[in-house]
């Protein structure tokens, strides 16, 4: 089958698309801050939904506002094949994470159609809710309820980052912007999808460093997230002499370089890369430079393909936590926030885009995605794969994130291959 991408209209697109925001410019590049249901987000959404009516596919959302773009099948009745990512933004981020698969999705949708051929089962493009954890406080919300992995009502219970102050809560949040169904609703069936695709930038350096335009993911690493408060004494810092200190920031800083030493001795017995631990938030109270720190609220991201391993490195945390906190006297809480399994790729949707790459000349890597994203949940409910391309750097989150024209329209190029071959089974 002949397939060409419109490499200039995606572009144009994606530029567009970056433009539904409100943020000060950066001269590092695109700033794009996009949250969840804010107004530049729901101008952006039904800026989407138009683009698609103009080519006559179908549109519906469900109650958390995941959005459904649909080619019509010729066995309508028939699980779909199924493909997107998402389109929020944190703060004073990029323009391509997450909207490279939107956009690429709706591209490789139209090329399809402009080939003329038309395919047994129908061709989706899911726009998926909140896959940021920047209002509500947990990733991948959207996906979450698809897959079950979230209950619709502590969902509707989680609060409103943004509006600190008030009772707001995704309940009240997403009625207001229009989506007033029960998030139970939202669910699918494991049959829904017949299989499942998704093209994102790879977040990292591999592609760009080995010289390789693509890269293909055999398994998405899983984050768990943990809360430790450690509660120390506080005082003067000049009356409070140093033999009587219970410095709780001292400790902390002693339990982060136990997460750092832990995950690379992890690395190192098993040879590989693939355990990443962040120590990225630590508030410190009353966080005054003439106060001894009290109190140390530390926020850790781990992330693993093997939840076994991520296991054994928290084992041993913990173990070192219990003799810092008996060292230095003070207690050590620790708190799991979340804890999600791995996912592997369909070995048959990794087969099909392997064999595409080789069809169509294009030198592919198969490697682990570090980063999670919507697919590590749709991988509950249907076969999945991802499609990655390079990013400058292997830059992500900032606003000199950047991915090549000629790149974006390679992988999208793939993507609508597979779909086509996907559909036709």
């Amino acid at each position: 089958m002949q397939l060409e991408i419109d490499a200039l209209r995606l572009s144009s697109e994606l530029e567009e698309l970056a433009h539904f925001t409100h943020v000060e410019a950066s001269p590092d590049g695109t700033a794009v801050t996009r949250i969840v249901f804010t107004e530049d987000d729901l101008t952006a959404r039904t800026w989407l939904k138009g683009l698609a009516a103009q080519e006559g596919f179908d549109v519906r959302e469900d109650a958390v506002g995941n959005t459904f773009i649909r080619w019509i099948g010729l066995e309508p009745t028939l699980s779909a094949v199924g493909t997107g990512s998402h389109i929020d933004a944190i703060p004073h981020a990029g323009m391509y994470d997450g909207t490279v698969g939107v956009m690429g999705g709706l591209e490789a949708m139209r090329a399809l159609k402009r080939s003329g051929v038309r395919f047994r089962r129908s061709i989706e493009l899911l726009l998926l809710t909140s896959e940021e954890p920047t209002r509500f406080g947990i990733g991948c919300l959207g996906s979450r309820l698809i897959s079950g992995a979230l209950d619709a009502q502590r969902a509707d219970r989680l609060r409103d980052a943004l509006e600190a102050e008030s009772d707001g809560t995704l309940k009240t949040v997403r009625k207001d912007a229009g989506y007033v169904g029960e998030l139970g609703s939202v669910r699918l069936p494991q049959d829904f999808y017949h299989a499942w695709l998704e093209l994102h930038i790879e977040q990292g350096p591999l592609l760009e460093r080995e010289g390789l335009p693509l890269g293909i993911v055999t398994s998405i690493a899983a984050p768990a997230g943990y809360r430790f408060v450690i509660q120390g004494l506080g005082g003067h810092a000049g009356a409070l002499l140093m033999p009587d200190r219970r410095d709780a920031l001292c400790a902390a800083s002693e339990l982060i370089l136990s997460i750092e030493r832990h995950s690379l001795a992890a690395n190192a017995a098993s040879g590989k890369s693939d355990t990443v631990a962040t120590a990225g938030s630590c508030e410190v109270f009353p966080g005054n430079v003439n106060s001894v720190p009290s109190r140390v609220v530390l926020q850790l991201d781990i992330r693993d393909t093997d939840p076994d391993r991520r296991e054994r490195v928290m084992k041993a945390i913990r173990d070192d936590s219990a003799a810092i906190g008996g060292r230095r006297g003070v207690t050590i809480e620790e708190e799991l926030v979340n804890a999600d399994a791995p996912a592997q790729s369909s070995a048959h949707l990794v087969e099909v885009l392997d064999e595409i790459c080789g069809d169509l000349g294009i030198s592919a890597k198969k490697m682990v995605s570090r980063a999670y994203h919507d697919t590590l949940f749709m991988a509950r409910i249907t076969p999945v794969a991802m499609i990655f391309i390079p990013c400058r750097g292997g830059i992500s989150h900032r606003p000199d994130e950047y991915a090549s024209p000629e790149d974006i329209a390679r992988g999208t190029l793939v993507l609508a291959h597979a779909l086509a071959k996907l559909a036709a089974e």
